[in-house]
């Protein structure tokens, strides 16, 4: 039995992570998920949230905006909209996120993005 599974990370701007994983929490827009080695395979759509994954270095925590996660029973890939380690996400940031979801006419797209936008900096500690 396999003990851990191949993850990668990767925005447009950068590949932010890429190991051996035992364990992949992803933030999915019709509910979170765990992949884990062996996993089922699934494509899930993200929502802004917290993905965090655990790799011989401990846990590491990201912010993602949004994007696709590709899971496989050896691998876990992860294609984010936009992604930040969680240290270095910020009020700022995360407000023009929020003003940017807000331009044009609101739908129930939209609203839900805000909404996802505002948990996820909450659950930072970050007002918005």
């Amino acid at each position: 039995m396999a003990d851990t599974m191949q993850f990668d990370l990767v925005s447009p701007e950068r590949r932010l992570a890429s190991g051996q994983a035992t364990a992949v929490r992803i933030p999915g827009a019709d509910g979170d998920l765990t992949a884990m080695p062996l996993h089922a395979p699934v494509v899930a759509t993200l929502r802004p949230g917290i993905l965090s994954v655990d790799m011989d270095g401990g846990t590491q925590d990201f912010a993602v905006t949004g994007g696709f996660a590709q899971v496989t029973a050896e691998a876990a890939t992860v294609l984010a909209d936009e992604a930040l380690p969680k240290a270095e996400v910020t009020v700022e940031h995360l407000t023009k996120l929020v003003e940017a979801s807000r331009e044009g006419e609101a739908t129930d797209e939209s609203t839900k993005r805000v909404a996802d936008l505002q948990a996820l900096g909450a659950e930072l500690g970050l007002a918005i």
